[in-house]
């Protein structure tokens, strides 16, 4: 599995990377910008990421904003439905409204910081990546 994490705090970026590591192979960014220009490489040569985690907060381009990009980026690519990346939303923020705008844009998931593991784990078994 290909795993992109885009995730400003640096804590929280290097869990995931220890907790992802062992389903996958994991690009690691640190801000919207970072994450975007990674995805359209990956696009460009024709690699699929099969979940991006991104941070709600995140400085330059907030999460929200990217999973758009990246839902446009898809479509404009004609990306195939299958080939469609899952994203996971992480967030510390205890906003309902914001999270559920999340999945109406397009994300599957979300965790709620600090990540719990078992919870993380559930998500990536429903969303069928491990």
């Amino acid at each position: 599995m290909r795993i992109l994490i885009a995730e400003d705090d640096y804590v929280s970026r290097t869990f995931l990377y220890k907790f992802l590591n062992k389903y996958g192979e994991c690009d690691v960014t640190v801000d919207g910008i970072e994450a975007l220009e990674v995805f359209m490489m990956a696009l460009d040569e024709g690699i699929y990421y099969d979940l991006v985690c991104l941070d709600i907060m995140m400085p330059e381009v907030d999460g929200i904003n990217v999973l758009k990009t990246i839902r446009i980026l898809e479509q404009e690519r004609k990306v195939p439905e299958e080939k469609k990346c899952k994203i996971i939303m992480t967030t510390a923020l205890n906003s309902t409204d914001k999270v559920q705008s999340t999945f109406e844009i397009g994300a599957q998931g979300f965790a709620v910081k600090p990540i719990d593991v078992d919870k993380f784990v559930d998500v990536l078994k429903k969303l069928n990546l491990v």
